[in-house]
């Protein structure tokens, strides 16, 4: 038997659990075969190249988060004048000309009609030491588990807050997207954050209001697991560009802030470890036709490596596909390695056979595949107490899958993890638990403790975030 130890994302509780250590997979992640070879041929291609990290922009609708994120892109010349005259122009036509910068990123027509993002728009731009693929999620609640999808693909977020009196208020207090994005981005394994206080020159630049702003997101962020040196705020405009590239020179700025600009803090996030020596491990979130024979998917190479040639196994399906080519950034690729995000085209396998959620593998070190599994808990501020039998709708990185809560195993303390209560009734708000969940299909899941990237999903119920969870125990496998 093994004792970890895990901080719980939403309330910060550390929770010391036992469980076996899963028998495919030693202590030394090395044992993978090609794992060693693997770590050298990464240091080899990627050794003298910028860092590379995904960043997921996210936070209540109208916080202004693509104005912001676009207004940076323009800034880093990454945007021509005369594509920025055109939106300037037809932003007009909608009466819509405060939106400029957000349709950079904002692309389709009903994004624009409606000025809100809905699906997770993708840019690049490198800072002084790090090339850096832009998320830009949707604040709206309505389009969540796209936020989901894409904080599931992120290193590191910005939390994008509107300062102006009200608006704060509005997306900080219960119901707002705010604090619901800041669980998520947690419960998803990001641990670095930049909180932007954005269209602070609606407040005249207040230091006041920045220091509450501060204050009060910095208490709830300690609770949601977030270490105090882990989080960073910054006072920004996304729509006057003050302090986003290059530091405010504005008076009522600089008489109460020396800090970074938000380029810099961008620069400054740390790069994860990638866990390229462990078995390959690739979450698909999109199937399409290719320009050639065959056809693609996209996803995130969670762990491991793959080059072109290899055979990967694809699961649940359980059918063995070959990689044919490999795209990154619109540009071929002899390989790819844990943390990038690549569009494969696969040969010799029916795309019909192949959806959103599903996992490519090594054929050597196949992913579980189950419908149910055991796992640890934390409830969120629910309205109606879960009892056993308890639907809900299952996200785990791509994957959106219905379930159900079949067993209430056990309530734990929040702050040991000791079991308080064998087989409960019910679970209230703000409690910890192990229970056992049936999906309605198989699906692929890995042990927390083997594979954080595919240990880790979220419970929704009636579109709100009602839970976390941590897989600690796979019932009935069928990995071959």
């Amino acid at each position: 038997m093994a004792t970890i130890v895990v901080t719980v994302a939403t309330t910060g509780v550390t929770i010391a659990t036992k469980m076996v250590w899963h028998p495919r997979i030693s202590d030394d992640v090395n044992i993978f075969s090609d794992g060693a070879k693997a770590e050298e041929t990464y240091k080899t291609e990627r050794g003298d190249m910028k860092e590379q990290l995904h960043m997921v922009v996210t936070g209540h609708v109208d916080a202004g988060k693509s104005t912001l994120m676009g207004h940076v892109l323009y800034k880093l010349g990454l945007v021509n004048s005369k594509i920025m005259h055109k939106y300037e122009q037809e932003s007009k036509k909608l009466g819509k000309q405060s939106f400029i910068y957000a349709w950079i990123l904002d692309e389709t027509g009903e994004e624009r009609s409606r000025g809100i993002t809905m699906d997770v728009g993708q840019s690049k731009f490198e800072t002084k030491t790090k090339i850096i693929t832009l998320l830009d999620a949707p604040g709206h609640k309505d389009f969540i588990p796209n936020m989901i999808t894409g904080a599931a693909q992120a290193d590191v977020a910005l939390l994008v807050v509107d300062s102006t009196r009200g608006e704060f208020e509005t997306g900080f207090e219960s119901g707002g997207q705010t604090r619901e994005h800041a669980l998520l981005v947690r419960s998803l394994g990001v641990s670095q954050l930049c909180v932007v206080v954005n269209k602070l020159d609606t407040v005249d630049w207040s230091e006041a209001r920045f220091k509450e702003i501060c204050s009060k997101l910095g208490t709830f962020l300690k609770q949601a697991g977030f270490k105090e040196k882990d989080v960073t705020f910054v006072p920004c405009s996304g729509l006057s560009g003050e302090n986003l590239t290059e530091r405010t020179k504005v008076p009522e700025i600089t008489k109460w802030y020396k800090g970074p600009c938000l380029v810099e803090v961008i620069d400054q996030f740390q790069c994860p470890t990638r866990p390229v020596a462990k078995p390959l491990r690739i979450s698909v979130n999109d199937v399409f036709k290719g320009t050639g024979s065959g056809f693609c998917v996209s996803g995130r190479v969670e762990t491991g490596m793959v080059a072109v040639g290899d055979k990967v196994l694809v699961l649940p399906q359980n059918e063995m596909a070959l990689i044919k080519a490999i795209t990154m950034d619109e540009m071929p690729s002899q390989s790819s390695y844990a943390g990038d995000y690549v569009n494969l085209t696969l040969a010799n396998f029916d795309q019909q056979n192949i959806a959103i959620g599903y996992i490519l593998c090594d054929p050597a070190f196949p992913v579980p595949v189950t419908s149910r599994f055991e796992a640890r808990v934390v409830i969120f501020n629910i309205t109606v107490p879960i009892t056993r039998g308890y639907p809900v709708v299952l996200h785990m990185q791509c994957l959106s899958e219905q379930a159900v809560i079949t067993k209430l195993t056990a309530q734990l303390n929040k702050s040991t993890g000791d079991i308080v209560k064998k087989k409960p009734r019910c679970l209230t708000k703000n409690s910890n638990a192990i229970v056992v969940i049936e999906t309605s299909k198989p699906i692929c899941v890995e042990l927390y403790r083997d594979m954080k990237e595919l240990g880790r999903f979220m419970l929704r119920v009636g579109g709100v975030t009602i839970a976390a969870g941590l897989v600690t125990n796979i019932i009935n496998s069928n990995a071959t």
